[in-house]
């Protein structure tokens, strides 16, 4: 680390691991920073055309998301394409009004306990701690089917260190819940399940020896992508590429964290395959989630829209509805 020009903590607060690849960092940093900056001037410009910008260029919006939102408009372009403003818009007075409610005394304790171990290792949490409490406790009465579930908490967290705005997290953390994630976080997580299933057998579509290989070695697919899934990626891939991702979330909905989930287990096809024991398997899949192939969060991003080949949303559907008539 002494030989490398970049901080143990990165620009979002977050510290570095002790085995932390500075070297391979400063590789991927060389030719990513052009990348940044060159986004950044262009949504400078492109965000002058506003308002019209984001209802008369889809094509070209849903490029311009692809290829990464710069740091500083991160917020407001989260809040305009996912319909945040939108919503906001409609109900005004709903996320105050919610901070006003008499609180369910064992919600309170279950954030309370949880919000400690959110992201201990962020030098800026400390300052935001009261105000994602408030967001997890507006949205835990705002939609009591779900309350508060573990894992809301790194979600709603990296939003407000993002946005920097307590009730603009509020409204991105419900599109989410409701709408993106739809049923991961209720009791019985039943979008989970489902879409665990739905992207078993999409993995199957593309190459079934690596669903083989995982119960050959007993280790099921659920055990690997749950936490994946409920956290759509924070604390399980660098924070980078995890905002990444969200950019193209938020714009493009539940189909990008299939489009993830593949490109990683895809990816390391050959590897997976050539394990001999679930303990190999186990560090391959543990290791895969910070090596160079995710740290390198622009060629990341590029892979999920190619590696996984087609997917439509209709087909995605489809197996939802298989998968719940077969449970039946």
């Amino acid at each position: 680390m002494a030989a490398s020009k970049f901080s143990d903590i990165d620009e979002y607060g977050f510290k570095r691991d002790e085995d932390f690849d500075y070297k391979g960092y400063e590789t991927v940093m060389k030719s990513y920073l052009t990348v940044l900056t060159n986004r950044r001037i262009k949504w400078d410009r492109y965000m002058k055309k506003k308002p019209n910008l984001f209802r008369n260029n889809s094509n070209q919006l849903k490029r311009y998301v692809r290829k990464g939102i710069p740091v500083h408009l991160r917020g407001e372009v989260w809040m305009t394409i996912s319909g945040g403003f939108q919503l906001q818009k409609q109900s005004p007075d709903l996320y105050r009004s919610l901070l006003k409610t008499q609180f369910d005394a064992d919600v309170v304790e279950s954030i309370k306990i949880d919000l400690p171990r959110t992201f201990p290792d962020n030098i800026f949490f400390d300052n935001i701690k009261l105000q994602l409490f408030n967001v997890l406790i507006a949205y835990a009465h705002h939609n009591r089917d779900v309350g508060y579930c573990q894992g809301l908490n790194y979600i709603a967290g990296l939003i407000l260190i993002v946005t920097k705005d307590e009730e603009w997290t509020f409204w991105l953390l419900k599109i989410i819940v409701d709408e993106i994630a739809s049923s991961y976080h209720t009791k019985t997580m039943t979008g989970l399940i489902i879409d665990i299933e739905v992207l078993k057998e999409l993995l199957n579509k593309r190459a079934p020896q690596i669903n083989q290989r995982l119960d050959h070695f007993g280790l099921p697919l659920a055990v690997v992508t749950t936490k994946w899934l409920i956290c759509l990626f924070a604390e399980v891939l660098p924070i980078e590429t995890v905002l990444r991702i969200w950019d193209c979330l938020f714009l493009e909905g539940y189909k990008i964290l299939f489009r993830v989930s593949l490109t990683l287990l895809l990816s390391q096809k050959d590897a997976i395959l050539q394990t001999e024991d679930i303990s190999g398997l186990a560090n391959l899949l543990r290791d895969m989630l910070k090596g160079q192939t995710v740290t390198h969060c622009h060629q990341f991003i590029n892979s999920i829209f190619t590696v996984p080949g087609t997917l439509k949303r209709s087909e995605i559907e489809v197996l939802r509805r298989n998968v719940v008539l077969e449970k039946r």
